[in-house]
């Protein structure tokens, strides 16, 4: 069993050493010197001779400034704030709480109240169905209509 274990790490060495004599030399490397950074970067040896005109055109035009700055439309369907759903729920006439923009449960009695009115999914949530129908109630939809 001993022998069998030596014979087996010695077979293992000389795989392992076999290789060695087959690799590459690596090329010599040389040091970085100074002199040799600024020969390398240099714009004459690496690049041809760049003329004004091939400039112009490499240079992109004067970008003009945008004089106001637009706000970007939210993605999605609009999700209303609790004060706009109280509103139009009081508008509505199925809220007579407090407008403070928590939807409570007061609130939510109301929302189920105005969904079963209307023939919506009573859930107590406004969603894009209710808050289509809701939206007619509002401040500001009843004065443009």
């Amino acid at each position: 069993m001993k022998r069998g274990m030596y014979f087996l790490i010695a077979a293992m060495v000389l795989v392992g050493l076999s290789g060695c004599g087959k690799k590459q030399e690596a090329e010599e490397l040389q040091p970085i010197t100074l002199e040799s950074l600024s020969t390398a970067s240099s714009p004459a040896q690496t690049t041809p001779e760049i003329k004004d005109q091939d400039v112009k055109a490499l240079v992109p035009p004067a970008v003009t400034p945008a004089k106001e700055v637009l706000p970007v439309p939210p993605q999605g369907p609009y999700k209303p704030t609790g004060m706009e759903i109280q509103t139009a729920l009081k508008n509505a006439g199925f809220y007579n709480g407090k407008i403070d923009g928590k939807l409570g449960p007061m609130s939510k009695k109301a929302i189920e109240a105005f969904q079963k009115a209307n023939n919506l999914k009573a859930d107590g949530k406004v969603g894009a169905k209710t808050w289509e129908a809701l939206n007619k109630h509002t401040a500001n939809s009843a004065k443009t209509n």
